[in-house]
């Protein structure tokens, strides 16, 4: 290619980094590039809300009138930021490798309590201006106070710092491509699955003519197919939806297995509770439809539900099934039981992890006040017993739902974290031992059994149309008496529990993450 290529970008230090990657990338090949700083309306107005500019693209027409005219010949986007709809004669001709997409949240030190939930103070302040953050925050936490925050990477940064807010929401892929020390801050991860992404979050767009075909054929080596064929799910979903920047819509796809597994999150606004669901499908075709459609106002809810917990009034599931105007029957068809009142504490002298395998095992553990030496590391099963263990003012070092959704898995994970070290194991008397068959000889093992369980006489049966039972005991506790009804579906919240209704041949759902976020998918898509 003989001419020179002029790049349009955003002047932020992460738009430069976006060009000057895709720069780098181009004068690998031999092509000659260079850089043109184009101001969009997004960056002009800072003093408003997105939502409450006119129209879409904020940070993206003024970059493509630059291309049209023939002024810059690429146009280098943040893909979350670009409209679904392209203008004619414009192209997108290739999508980056995507980087994380996680969240960050950023939190001052001093205002930190693990014992909460994301860790932020109860009733602290979180910047962000975008709704999708503010909805899901607030569904999770809805004591905090959420408040807006407009700026580049750096600048969001900087007001943290001046203390103007307690803790503020990024999207982690900028905090990595810019290289930013975030030492002075307390850091929370947030995985995808947990906390939905917005659409191509991570992914960059490099735009073009679409009559420019040398172009077009220098850049595919940067254009990588699976990210474009998994944002084209997440796009698509939003494209149906109508949504922009400004829609509170996560939306994450990843192709997992072989399969396609969809995460979404929609909310009415930033201020109201986000329904979630969670797809998986061997094709891409056609899967954004089925997406958008379980959102339907003519999709069919379930009308009641019988769920084997109580659940609190600050329950997300039970938020979720009110919402829906879901009739509720939650009883626990066992007793939980101490087995034991006092600890030793040298017990504990020369533990390196202890590993819980549920809430009741953290809740009794903790109830016999044990003396911890600092060395101690908790590792946890998942997201339910994290929150568990933070009440108590512990943070996991371990949480299995971040290797994977099945036992074995997370097993030989754990395995290989703490291998010859010295494992405290407090559970339930007769516990299934999992995770402690996954470990090396090498490694000592104590189990500790802190409670038992009792099952309920005589429980009474439920009509509602779903059935979710939370352990294998509260399905030996119900079917002890009772049948199924014709017609009543069965959710079972992990692997353990549906392994019962495997011996009795009865079908039944399994959630993606064993938890009230992961029930509630279950329940939306039914």
């Amino acid at each position: 290619m003989n001419r020179t290529i002029i790049i349009g970008t955003r002047g932020s230090d992460l738009a430069l980094w976006q060009a000057n990657f895709v720069k780098s990338k181009l004068e690998e090949s031999g092509v000659n590039a260079e850089l043109k700083i184009i101001k969009t309306q997004g960056d002009s107005i800072l003093n408003l809300r997105l939502d409450k500019l006119e129209g879409k693209g904020f940070f993206t027409k003024e970059l493509e009138e630059e291309l049209l005219l023939g002024k810059i010949d690429i146009a280098v986007h943040s893909h979350k930021d670009l409209p679904t709809a392209h203008p004619a004669g414009l192209v997108i001709a290739a999508v980056s490798d995507r980087e994380d997409p996680a969240e960050l949240l950023l939190i001052l030190k001093d205002c930190v309590e693990v014992k909460h939930k994301l860790s932020v103070k109860y009733g602290g302040m979180v910047g962000t201006s975008s709704n999708r953050r503010k909805a899901q925050l607030l569904a999770m936490r809805p004591d905090l106070e959420i408040e807006d925050l407009r700026g580049n990477v750096p600048t969001r940064i900087q007001k943290l710092r001046n203390e103007d807010y307690d803790a503020i929401m990024i999207a982690k892929a900028g905090v990595e491509r810019l290289g930013i020390d975030l030492s002075e801050f307390h850091v929370e991860e947030i995985e995808p699955m947990e906390f939905v992404p917005a659409p191509a979050q991570g992914v960059l767009a490099i735009q073009i003519r679409e009559n420019d075909k040398e172009l077009a054929e220098a850049l595919k080596p940067l254009n990588n197919p699976s990210v474009a064929e998994e944002i084209a799910v997440e796009r698509k979903v939003l494209n149906l939806f109508e949504g922009g920047c400004h829609m509170p819509l996560g939306c994450y796809c990843r192709k997992e297995d072989g399969k396609f597994q969809v995460w979404t999150s929609k909310a009415d606004d930033g201020d109201s509770f986000p329904d979630r669901l969670f797809l998986e499908s061997e094709s891409s075709e056609g899967l954004a439809e089925k997406i958008v459609a379980k959102f339907s106002v003519e999709a069919k809810r379930p009308k009641s539900v019988f769920i084997t917990r109580n659940l609190g009034e600050s329950s997300y599931l039970r938020k979720f099934l009110t919402k829906h105007t879901i009739e509720i029957d939650d009883r626990s068809l066992i007793r939980t039981l101490p087995m034991i009142h006092k600890l030793d504490s040298f017990i504990f002298r020369n533990i390196d992890w202890i590993f819980f395998s549920s809430k009741n095992a953290i809740e009794y553990f903790f109830m016999l006040n044990p003396q911890l030496a600092k060395k101690t590391k908790f590792g946890v099963i998942g997201r339910a017993s994290e929150d568990m263990l933070r009440s108590y003012g512990h943070m996991p070092d371990f949480n299995g739902e971040e290797e994977g959704i099945d036992t074995i898995e997370i097993a030989a994970e754990f395995a290989k974290i703490a291998d010859g070290e010295t494992i405290l194991f407090p559970g339930a008397k007769e516990s299934l031992r999992t995770i402690q068959g996954a470990m090396s000889a090498e490694t000592k093992i104590i189990d500790l059994p802190v409670y038992e369980t009792v099952l309920e006489d005589k429980v009474s049966p439920s009509f509602a149309e779903v059935l979710i039972f939370t352990s294998p005991s509260n399905v030996d506790a119900y079917f002890a008496n009772n049948l199924l009804e014709p017609g009543q579906k069965v959710i079972c919240i992990g692997k353990s529990t549906g392994k019962k209704f495997d011996e009795m041949g009865v079908k039944y759902k399994l959630p993606y993450s064993p938890d009230e976020m992961g029930l509630a998918e279950v329940v939306f898509a039914l």
